[in-house]
């Protein structure tokens, strides 16, 4: 069962109208906390990763379950199974019972318990990031990117980009901007 905060950052990202896979990301890192914190082991990144989907999925994040051939067809139908859970109401679900929930839980958590922690180190997941970027093609890296640029970065730049407007004086600002305008339109060419 996910943590309230993270499930309220959740809905918060959703209210935002950020991607069903930012949302997920909430899951995610819950999921890597608890690794790095000692509560469970995990045998791959691979696997933090997974687990924190499958809670997202349960939790009503829409996510879509992977393409065919990108992953396993026993991974894709559980990846369904989780998202068809999520969109059924808690209420107006059935469960296991209480006993048989608390079992299962208790087992997974000790086969977990035997994992390492290795796998949520920054090392870990840097490798895990760049080997999934790898794997997608350039263009779609690069439209990532960009819409990176003009979201949280934009902003950041743009608060920067007052303050030294503020110190430069009308002079500055004018030279500025000349800058800019010429940059974007050499950039516009290529």
């Amino acid at each position: 069962m996910p943590e309230k905060k993270t499930l309220s950052r959740a809905r918060a990202d959703k209210r935002a109208g950020k991607a069903p896979s930012t949302q997920a990301g909430e899951f995610v890192k819950e999921e890597i906390d608890h690794v790095r914190a000692g509560k469970h082991g995990v045998k791959s990144t691979k696997q933090a990763v997974a687990i924190g989907l499958s809670k997202a999925r349960r939790a009503g994040v829409d996510l879509k379950p992977p393409k065919k051939g990108a992953t396993s067809e026993s991974t894709r139908k559980k990846a369904e199974k989780d998202r068809e859970a999520g969109q059924i109401p808690a209420a107006a679900r059935k469960s296991a019972s209480k006993e048989t929930t608390a079992k299962r839980s208790r087992t997974t958590t000790a086969v977990l318990k035997h994992e390492g922690k290795k796998s949520a180190s920054r090392g870990a997941l840097s490798a895990q990031a760049k080997s999934a970027a790898a794997k997608r093609p350039a263009a779609s890296r690069s439209a990532a990117a960009k819409k990176a640029s003009h979201t949280k970065g934009a902003a950041v730049r743009s608060a920067a980009a007052k303050k030294a407007a503020a110190t430069k004086g009308a002079a500055g600002r004018k030279a500025a901007a000349k800058k800019a305008a010429h940059t974007r339109a050499a950039r516009a060419h290529h």
